[in-house]
């Protein structure tokens, strides 16, 4: 028998490889290995839908669990790789099994980062959102009258607090830093997710700092603040952001640099390894990054197949993103890195706008909330590479289809 593909990690950037490998036709074996019980499954519904109930487990799943013994894929879930032995092109398992590959995929994702032990992060009643097994442990306890306490006022965090109140919680977001969302979004994009929570009761603190989290009854049972004020809570939902889990690359000797270094096919430093989805760094516009995103992931994966098939193919995706919380679509294209000027486009009523970020006269992103047509409309500018003006943006009269259709025919 051949030696096989071996994708270690069961999620996007998986499921994407497959998908794209079974299409083109590749006949080279693959083996999946998972260490959660579930086939690749989409985790933005994770603090959204199936947190409130709406979405059955099994609609979670990118392809139906039968799909891929269908298409002669092999799997292993619930099995840990612990070694990665790239002279022999081995992994081992916690179990000890060696495996043999031909080529290596590494679709290892990001963990939740936690607060430390003496600062109550091991408590009963302290979570972190990553995966099903996350909601499910603490979903039960999501219950009207309950105090919920979240801290870290990121994407994360805020959808969850939405979920919180729309199931009854008392919901509170402690944020460290000066603002919500002050690393990844603008004032203006901060102020309209501020006023959104808090005219759906959400209790959200800004500048403050915990010191801990306090015992009672042998659970978590509230938070003390640098204040000296004590919170009350019944549980708590720790969303300060995620760390790539690249501990098997660099234990195996890879380069890693925030993550697994790649190249633009998507290659590590060993040339028969490569790494995809949130795991992964790659170079931008010059600058090494790291994307925890599900277009970031797929697109990754997609490329991976392609180039294992023999294309002449690069990655040169626009990064988008997007968060539900409430009513409110946010949709995001483009990095915001390094932007030095903001323009506020208003929206056709009070519930819209969007955020135009331009380093100069260069635009680099937008936020649109609930403004479909700025986000479709400005995808196109930017995958185009074109800049319209300030003014042009700012003024709501202007007709964003026809200066996307201007500067694309400028372009062509």
């Amino acid at each position: 028998m051949p030696r096989p593909i071996v994708v270690v990690g069961a999620g996007q950037a998986a499921a994407s490889f497959i998908s794209r490998h079974v299409a083109l036709g590749n006949q080279q074996p693959v083996l999946l290995i998972g260490e959660e019980s579930h086939p690749p499954y989409q985790r933005p519904p994770l603090s959204k839908k199936y947190l409130l109930g709406e979405l059955l487990r099994e609609r979670l799943f990118i392809r139906p669990p039968q799909w891929y013994a269908e298409q002669n894929i092999d799997t292993r879930f619930d099995t840990r790789i612990s070694e990665i032995k790239p002279h022999a092109k081995q992994v081992v398992t916690d179990k000890g099994e060696s495996i043999d590959y031909a080529k290596l995929l590494l679709c290892t994702g990001s963990s939740a980062r936690n607060i430390p032990a003496e600062m109550g992060g091991t408590l009963d009643g302290v979570y972190r959102l990553r995966c099903i097994a996350d909601i499910e442990h603490m979903s039960p306890r999501f219950q009207a009258g309950q105090k919920l306490l979240i801290v870290g006022g990121g994407y994360i965090g805020l959808e969850v607090a939405a979920a919180g109140r729309l199931l009854g919680l008392e919901v509170t977001v402690l944020e460290m830093a000066e603002r919500i969302l002050q690393r990844v979004a603008a004032a203006e994009t901060s102020s309209y997710f501020r006023r959104l929570h808090s005219g759906h009761g959400v209790d959200l603190r800004e500048s403050v700092r915990m010191t801990k989290l306090l015992e009672a009854d042998g659970k978590v049972g509230g938070a003390e603040l640098e204040s000296g004020e004590i919170l009350d809570a019944d549980l708590v939902l720790i969303g300060i952001g995620g760390y790539p889990n690249s501990g098997l690359a660099q234990a195996a000797g890879l380069d890693c640099d925030n993550g697994i270094a790649v190249s633009d096919t998507c290659q590590t430093s060993d040339a028969d390894i490569y790494a995809a989805g949130d795991c992964s760094s790659f170079v931008r516009h010059g600058r090494r990054i790291r994307l925890e995103s599900v277009q970031n992931a797929s697109e990754q994966g997609d490329l991976i197949a392609r180039v294992l098939a023999g294309e002449k193919v690069s990655y040169t995706a626009i990064p988008w993103f997007w968060s539900d919380q409430y009513d409110c679509k946010l949709q995001i294209v483009g990095l915001n890195h390094g932007h030095n000027k903001t323009v506020v486009r208003p929206g056709a009523n009070q519930a819209s706008l969007s955020v135009w970020y331009y380093l100069d006269d260069q635009l680099l992103a937008i936020d649109a909330i609930n403004q479909p047509k700025s986000y479709v409309f400005g995808r196109r500018i930017i995958e185009a590479g074109k800049n319209p003006t300030h003014a042009e943006i700012a003024d709501p009269a202007t007709d964003l289809k026809a200066i996307a259709k201007g500067l694309l025919l400028d372009a062509g």
